[in-house]
């Protein structure tokens, strides 16, 4: 199985699981990194934190968009 496909798979598992279930994606998404894809502890916790940067821009893009952000709550909340 090539990395990719295993970069694949692996993702969407835990993409599924914590949709489902809900939680954060470091918990599986680090121990994913680190055991299937052979990252460094440190190079896992780095790119789970790019990932969820990534997919939260996203998010807020599209809620933006829709007029659904309270951007004076959010900037009290940072």
């Amino acid at each position: 199985m090539t990395a990719l496909v295993l970069a694949l798979v692996a993702g969407a598992v835990v993409g599924l699981a914590l949709g489902a279930l809900g939680g954060g994606g470091s918990v599986l998404a680090v121990p994913a990194l680190i055991y299937l894809m052979g990252f460094s502890p440190d190079e896992a916790a780095t790119a789970s934190l790019v990932i969820v940067v990534g997919t939260s821009a996203t998010a807020l893009a599209a809620h933006a968009r829709a007029g659904a952000v309270r951007w004076r709550l959010g900037a009290v909340f940072a």
